[in-house]
């Protein structure tokens, strides 16, 4: 094995973030193009000095023509690398890429439930970081949507027994590229990410090119240090949260309650990260910024006070020292 800078470079990350423990089951999620690749050779080289149990999955959701080629050749790589292989098909076409997303996902979370795998390996990069930080910026997603894309996450919500894990969040897609022409690696070229109708594909071939050109050469860099930087305060912003809302909010099952002098004296930041919490739990979608709003105002609005109705029919209203909703 040839060992490059790029390979040293996650080496000491791993050590050093402690992301993928010694003897630990790693499922490799591999589309087939270079980012992935380079996930795969990387893991697969530092698997003698780390003991780990290494296998491939792939999603072939059959939006493109050579999907199916595309599948076989992430096979043969497999069997080449002799590695497991777990191939899955979509058996319906998802409409979005959120959809799609969706079903990957799930895909991970079947797999590693019935093998045993503890850590799920996706080949996000700095860039695809960086890109999420603009993405999210113009679909207003606040400090949460700066911060996606962290090193890691429970691959099933409230489950710490599986993780989703990105140990390339430090390499560019440049840097993952020249490391696949550095090893030969035989990258499958997606025509999908040359399609614009999606806006990632906008943002990753016009927006940034322009950022990088006319603001910030260094753009995808600074851009994930920004997300970096986001995630320690969402991280530090939620358990404040957490020890708020088990304060403030009684829960029932046709009437909750928010106990109005507490909530009003916490700063305006955590009013409205319980708020949305809460409606996150009672909505039958995601709260928006107006509804998270309307709630917010409460805090302060006379007795009597109340909302038009939320999605669902949920309708918020103030009862002295007391927010109450119900439907």
């Amino acid at each position: 094995m040839s060992w490059s800078p790029t390979h040293a470079r996650i080496h000491t990350l791993l050590r050093s973030r402690v992301l993928l423990p010694k003897d630990t089951a790693i499922l490799i999620a591999v589309s087939g193009g270079q980012d992935s690749l380079c996930l795969a050779k990387l893991l697969l080289d530092l698997r003698e000095r780390w003991n780990w149990q290494l296998a491939i999955v792939h999603c072939d959701h059959g939006w493109r023509p050579d999907s199916a080629a595309n599948a076989a050749h992430v096979m043969q790589l497999a069997h080449q690398w002799q590695l497991p292989y777990f191939g899955e098909v979509a058996q319906t076409l998802q409409k979005t890429e959120a959809a799609a997303r969706s079903w990957r996902y799930e895909v991970f979370a079947n797999l590693a439930s019935r093998h045993g795998y503890h850590h799920v390996v996706t080949g996000h990069t700095a860039t695809d970081r960086a890109e999420t930080v603009l993405y999210n910026l113009l679909r207003g997603s606040g400090a949460d949507g700066i911060q996606a894309l962290s090193w890691r996450r429970p691959l099933v919500r409230e489950d710490k027994t599986m993780w989703v894990i990105r140990p390339l969040l430090q390499l560019t897609r440049e840097e993952t590229g020249a490391f696949c022409h550095d090893f030969d690696l035989p990258v499958w070229h997606d025509s999908s990410n040359d399609d614009l109708h999606y806006r990632r594909n906008r943002i990753r071939q016009e927006l940034m090119p322009y950022v990088k050109s006319h603001f910030n050469p260094n753009a995808e860099t600074t851009l994930a240090q920004t997300a970096e930087i986001f995630t320690a305060e969402v991280t530090y912003l939620e358990a404040q949260t957490s020890q708020l809302y088990t304060h403030v909010v009684v829960p029932s099952e046709n009437r909750w309650c928010i106990n109005r002098p507490l909530f009003r004296a916490a700063p305006l930041a955590l009013q409205r990260r319980v708020a949305r919490r809460l409606l996150q739990t009672l909505l039958p979608q995601q709260p928006k910024f107006d509804h998270i709003e309307k709630l917010v105002a409460l805090a302060d609005a006379p007795h009597r006070s109340q909302t038009d109705p939320f999605p669902g029919g949920w309708i918020a209203k103030v009862e002295h020292d007391q927010i109450i909703l119900q439907q």
